[in-house]
């Protein structure tokens, strides 16, 4: 292998790594051939994948280019045309419409999802059917082309080969089959629609708002009523798109959002101020692939399908500028920070739509997936079917609660939720009191009998931890169960005799599975530790007459409803609510 680094070139290209097959298992870019072929033999990989990648590769290709825009370029399409194994997958779109402008004499205009390379013009994908029924609902009235699939050539049309049919006689078709209507008319007809499709709609209203002037200085007022109802759809066309803002010009939008196993690339087209197509390319991960690199993959996958001239791209971190003439530019303030927030709303709500549809057809694969991940990413023996987490809570040390939540199958478990008060610690001691409350929870689930968690999440570091820990050892649980602390700042995952923390992926299912644990039990928490500390506070002053109980206290409450009114009540008003011994009692401490 040493032999086949050394003749790579320290040039921008493509590199293609084949198996004992000789079949393409990957294909990658660079901007050093040899610095990155390189990489691959001199450093441990952490992912599964890349060392399987590394481990079958048995010889290497390469092809040099000029620049590093060419080796994106040409890296997207090989990676479309061999589908290597261990390369990012683009979703094929051909669920998607497209409208076609053929390459033919008097062009048709039609919706298709099979993309033919004849030098016809493709404009999509859309990811909305009934716009494109509006488009071309709007060209069929208003500029009569053609339906039929004849080949209108000039010796065609000059031998009468073709007869006009229906749509001609029913005014849908002005029958340039038997040469009715000069090409040129036809083709002005055809530059107006690529124009609209382009998002240039506005340049096509000027231009017709410019011919009805003209037919009305030569007083071909029927002409010009024509125009004006091609005026007024464009018009009615254009007022759907949704105006941006009239100062942004012609721009591209790109976002990521990301889960396990896709990436979610949003596309927005903003022509004139408006947004005039919006699209969501999905693409599956193979290797370990950064952020970066998957939404730069987007933009030149989507660039490439999708016709634009914009030179400013807006993106939501720093990419290097390899594409020629185009500019990447990451908004801070103002409509372009609004556009790019937009599109990532767009990416996320794409990514969430997907997940419900995955839900909706088989709710067992979503909690499998989710039970599995973490399995893999804490090293479980077995998938956390049943997962517990601890929070305390306490105020300067006062009214120390502590709560214990539930999730089973990755989903909360009310059911099973628990609160304790701290009985045998004194003052604010976390540690101890962490300690008090996993032994009693798991001294109690054995005398009953109960399911014992998978794994149980411990909110804060190292120390929390350590005193559950010790709560196990107690009960000899430690190796059964498997605990883990999760420190708030950076949130590490620590665990038990282990001082350097993991950090997981912020967009692994694990990492939110245990935020929304860690989440739901400081909100249970805390819930429970108001309750209480609003009611000793208003029960305090009550509760400390000697003689007078709680069960007398929250009497006097619920029939007089605050302490400063029965300090002013009459005895008799006491007698009537707590009998004759406790009214005396009340009355006798208030009237001292």
């Amino acid at each position: 292998m040493k032999s086949l680094i050394a003749v790579l070139p320290n040039r921008p290209g493509i590199y293609q790594f084949l198996d004992n097959t000789n079949k393409i298992i990957y294909i990658g870019k660079a901007k050093n051939l040899k610095k990155r072929v390189s990489s691959y033999f001199s450093k441990s990989h952490e992912h599964r994948k890349t060392v399987l990648l590394v481990r079958n590769i048995v010889d290497i290709k390469h092809m040099v280019v000029e620049t590093e825009q060419d080796a994106l370029l040409l890296e997207n399409n090989l990676i479309k045309k061999y589908q290597p194994r261990y390369n990012i997958r683009l979703k094929d779109d051909k669920s998607y419409p497209w409208i076609c402008v053929k390459n033919e004499p008097f062009p048709r205009v039609f919706k298709t999802r099979n993309l033919v390379k004849d030098g016809s013009k493709y404009f999509g994908p859309y990811t909305s059917i009934y716009t494109v029924r509006t488009l071309l609902e709007l060209f069929k009235s208003e500029y009569k082309l053609r339906t039929c699939n004849y080949q209108l050539s000039r010796d065609n049309i000059a031998s009468r080969k073709f007869k006009v049919c229906l749509e001609y006689h029913i005014g849908n078709c002005y029958g340039p089959c038997e040469g009715f209507y000069p090409e040129e008319k036809y083709n002005e007809g055809i530059n107006d629609i690529i124009n609209i499709l382009k998002g240039n709609v506005s340049g096509v209203v000027s231009h017709l708002e410019g011919m009805m002037e003209k037919m009305s200085e030569k007083l071909d007022f029927e002409e010009a009523l024509k125009i004006k109802e091609k005026y007024d759809s464009l018009k009615r066309y254009q007022s759907r798109s949704t105006v941006v803002s009239p100062n942004i010009t012609d721009v591209d939008v790109f976002s990521i959002e990301e889960d396990e196993k896709f990436a979610f690339i949003n596309y927005l087209k903003i022509i004139k101020g408006a947004i005039i197509q919006t699209f969501t390319l999905e693409i599956k991960k193979s290797l370990d692939e950064s952020s970066k690199d998957l939404l730069l993959a987007g933009i030149v996958d989507i660039r490439q399908k999708i016709f634009s001239n914009a030179r400013e791209i807006l993106v939501p971190y720093k990419l290097d500028d390899v594409l020629d003439e185009v500019k990447f530019v990451i908004p801070k303030r103002g409509e372009k920070k609004s556009l790019l927030e937009l599109s990532q709303r767009n990416a996320k709500y794409y990514r969430l739509e997907k997940d419900k549809q995955t839900f909706l057809k088989n709710p067992k694969v979503r909690e499998e997936r989710i039970l599995n991940t973490i399995q893999k990413d804490l090293q479980l023996s077995d998938p956390p079917k049943r997962i517990e987490c601890f929070d305390n809570s306490n105020l300067q040390g006062s009214y120390p609660v502590a709560a214990c939540v539930v999730f089973v199958n990755g989903k909360p478990y009310k059911k099973d939720y628990r609160h304790f008060n701290i009985k045998t610690v004194e003052g604010p001691n976390d540690y101890a009191s962490m300690e008090e409350v996993v032994y009693r929870r798991y001294k109690r689930q054995i005398e009953e009998g109960n399911e014992l968690p998978q794994l149980v999440v411990i909110d804060g570091g190292k120390g929390q931890l350590s005193s559950a820990v010790l709560a196990l050892d107690k009960l000899n649980l430690r190796g059964k169960i498997t605990i883990i602390g999760i420190a708030k700042r950076l949130e590490e995952i620590y665990f038990p005799g282990d001082s350097v923390p993991i950090y997981i992926n912020k967009n692994s299912e694990t990492l939110k599975v245990i935020q929304y644990l860690r989440d739901e039990a400081h909100r249970f928490g805390i819930t429970f530790h108001r309750n209480k500390r609003s009611g000793d506070f208003v029960t305090s002053e009550l509760n400390s007459i000697a003689g007078i109980g709680e069960k007398t206290a929250q009497k006097l409450l619920n029939d007089f409803k605050s302490v400063k009114h029965i300090k002013g009540l009459e005895k008799k008003l006491l007698v009537e609510s707590v009998g004759k011994a406790k009214a005396e009692i009340v009355y006798q401490y208030f009237h001292k």
